[in-house]
């Protein structure tokens, strides 16, 4: 049964609005998953989402009611919104009438050891953000992760949560495609080091450009936070230096946009296969 809600103060609209805030998703260990795309990947994952706010007047014709079934068959409950009050609940300049609340994720290092474990002969590719402040980067990083089909990424003593609404959206829902996880740099480390994963870092001190180097062996390429780059104790762990030639006024590329880089380069050396 599909309950309907016409006034922003129910306490369920009050919940999820609250789940905008760090400190709230962290207490509930719940977030906010916005829009037909994040949802579907979501619901085609191993994520649990238990609630769905929808609004048909403001459905863009892409199968919502197919999704909403599916996850109304699978005892997610439904709140059907009327338009004011799903404005009050999105968090985009377009909603497209879908908002669900899920549970968090908590995937750790021995995690991602399992996903090694499980295709040996499959080289490995990881990213490393350390210390990224700027959710729409972390998002992309998602992005361009799940666009090589990496095998996780590592967010190394966080700044921004992973779970922050704009992190969904600006992954376009690839925050559960990709393993996540969360860990600090020593057990990392630590991690890298009994899998034999290389860790390479672009800096522009490195006497060879980033189409110079190998990047077809086990390797973390690590990137780092937005204003100052990447830490020194990073950039000494690495075996791996490399530069991205800037030939302008500016220093440095977008973090999302350099990963980016890093990572294409890497799957063109190994001929288009990781």
């Amino acid at each position: 049964m599909i309950e309907h809600i016409t006034s922003t103060k129910n306490p369920k609209i009050k919940y999820a609005l609250g789940l905008r805030e760090r400190r709230e998703r962290d207490a509930s260990g719940e977030f906010l998953i916005e829009g037909y795309r994040e949802i579907f990947r979501a619901s085609q994952g191993e994520v649990s989402v238990h609630t769905l706010f929808t609004c048909e007047e403001q459905f863009l014709g892409v199968n919502e009611q197919t999704l909403i079934s599916s996850l109304q068959e699978r005892g997610v409950k439904i709140y059907a919104c009327a338009p004011p009050v799903f404005d009050k609940l999105s968090y985009r300049d377009r909603p497209d009438g879908l908002l669900a609340i899920a549970t968090q994720m908590k995937m750790t290092l021995d995690d991602l050891s399992h996903g090694l474990n499980t295709t040996p002969k499959k080289v490995p590719l990881i990213i490393i953000a350390e210390a990224i402040e700027k959710p729409g980067n972390l998002g992309t990083i998602l992005r361009s992760a799940d666009a090589v089909a990496a095998d996780g990424v590592i967010v190394c003593d966080r700044c921004t949560d992973i779970y922050n609404p704009n992190v969904v959206r600006a992954s376009t829902g690839t925050l559960f495609t990709v393993p996540v996880v969360e860990a600090d740099g020593e057990a990392t480390w630590a991690w890298l080091k009994k899998h034999k994963i290389a860790i390479a870092a672009a800096t522009p001190h490195a006497a060879n450009e980033y189409t110079a180097v190998d990047l077809t062996g086990a390797l973390a390429i690590v990137v780092g936070t937005e204003q100052l780059g990447l830490s020194q104790r990073w950039l000494e762990q690495a075996e791996i230096k490399m530069r991205i030639p800037m030939l302008g006024v500016a220093d440095s590329l977008n973090v999302a946009t350099a990963t980016t880089l890093l990572l294409y380069e890497a799957l063109r050396q190994r001929g288009g296969v990781l």
